[in-house]
């Protein structure tokens, strides 16, 4: 028999899983057909340096079907949705694929349409976000015409794709002013939700204390009801507001659409309810997810999909035969932060342990929750390893899927 494995997504979780399964599997043990909308696969990080001026939209764009290795199906339509019940995919094409496991990986989609005014006058003239190619493209055009005034960053709420991007673009702000020589003309303020500047105290306390030394204006739980870009200000559900001259908006994040649609599938920001430690859906046994399409508690970030790739890998290969699957996901995901002037920070963490101080990945390393040159090379270097490395399904030596303690320290400690 030949198992039938359909994985809906061909970013970064559906690449890797599909090239990862075929090698667990020959062509005759089991077919892998991937689906996707579009063949432009974008490297995400890679859009946090296209405002600056440090990279351009065509080196971080690749097609999809050539990151997918031979003897995977690749199906270009968008989705329609999924009958759970009835084991099978129907896709706006007309085509439906039966499958034995179903592996979503659709990712998370952006909702700008959800927060008032957010597209409506001002948008892509002083209101911009840095999360979709295009924009990002805008962006560089508009601080390129800047030379002065007060720019305010802000995410509207969680879950949002790689949370630390924001704060990196506040970083990578001051450095570029100071690069034009105009910094002392220009207001920097970070506005967010959260009552710090993360969502773990020690990392908050430590780029807060970052972003002091800066001289970056931090605005915390700040809810935005309103974007008015006519007027430049954002505006708070309890009715504060942050005036602006040029605003950089991450919005609202929600699962894929075609969730929504698939009776049963997701919950109700349409993310798939997935068991955080088997990556299995609470659906059904035979649905799995994997990257920002599910709704496990921890970062929408590449490195937590890499993470977990290997895990669900073992776990497909587990339940089409008919054994226990393992629970050995631990919520790991770890993060350059980069901070301008060619270093970034890292941080490394799990479901149960913060972000501490100390190197990575072990007594010898790369330091955590410190300023470095080496973990700005590092972030440089993880594209190389990206499209060589982590797409084609490859383990990177040294690196654990799991969270290991080795070479941490606890404050006081």
């Amino acid at each position: 028999m030949t198992h039938r494995i359909v994985i809906l997504g061909a970013g970064t979780g559906g690449t890797i899983m599909a090239n990862r399964l075929r090698k667990t599997y020959a062509e005759s043990e089991a077919s892998i057909t991937v689906v996707d909308r579009d063949d432009r696969h974008i490297y995400q990080p890679g859009l946090l340096f296209v405002p600056f001026g440090l990279t351009h939209p065509e080196d971080i764009v690749r097609p999809r079907k050539r990151q997918i290795h031979k003897g995977i199906d690749y199906h270009q339509s968008e989705i329609d949705r999924v009958d759970v019940e009835a084991d099978r995919v129907h896709l706006t094409d007309g085509t439906t694929l039966d499958y034995d496991v179903l592996i979503v990986a659709s990712g998370t989609d952006l909702l700008p349409q959800e927060t008032e005014g957010l597209t409506g006058p001002g948008w892509m003239e002083k209101v911009f976000t840095f999360y979709t190619l295009e924009g990002a493209a805008a962006l560089e055009a508009a601080l390129t015409r800047f030379d002065g005034g007060r720019i305010v960053v802000n995410f509207i709420d969680l879950p949002i794709k790689c949370p630390i991007a924001p704060l990196e673009f506040v970083f990578m702000t001051d450095w570029y002013f100071h690069e034009r020589g105009i910094r002392d003309r220009v207001d920097i303020t970070y506005v967010t939700p959260l009552d710090g500047a993360f969502t773990k105290p020690i990392a908050a306390q430590s780029l807060g204390d970052l972003m002091a030394e800066k001289h970056i204006e931090l605005v915390t739980e700040f809810n935005t009801g309103e974007v008015d870009g006519e007027g430049g200000r954002l505006v708070s559900y309890d009715e504060r507001e942050v005036p602006f001259d040029l605003a950089v908006i991450v919005p609202l994040h929600g699962g894929a659409s075609f969730v929504e649609r698939s009776p049963a599938l997701g919950d109700d920001l349409g993310f798939v309810p997935t068991d955080p430690h088997t990556l299995q859906s609470t659906v059904k046994p035979n649905i799995f997810a994997i990257g920002d399409a599910t709704n496990i508690p921890t970062s929408k970030a590449g490195s937590v999909t890499h993470f977990e790739a290997e895990i669900l890998q073992d776990n497909v290969r587990r339940f089409l035969a008919g054994e226990p699957l393992e629970g050995e996901y631990d919520g790991h995901a770890n993060c350059f932060i980069e901070t301008g002037f060619k270093k970034a920070l890292l941080i490394d963490f799990n479901y149960d342990t913060e972000p501490l101080e100390g190197h990575f990945p072990a007594q010898v390393g790369m330091p955590l929750l410190k300023e470095s040159r080496l973990n700005h090379l590092g972030k440089l270097m993880f594209q190389w390893f990206y499209w060589h490395s982590l797409l084609p399904g490859r383990d990177i030596p040294g690196i654990r899927p799991d969270m290991t303690m080795a070479g941490k320290h606890r404050p006081g400690e």
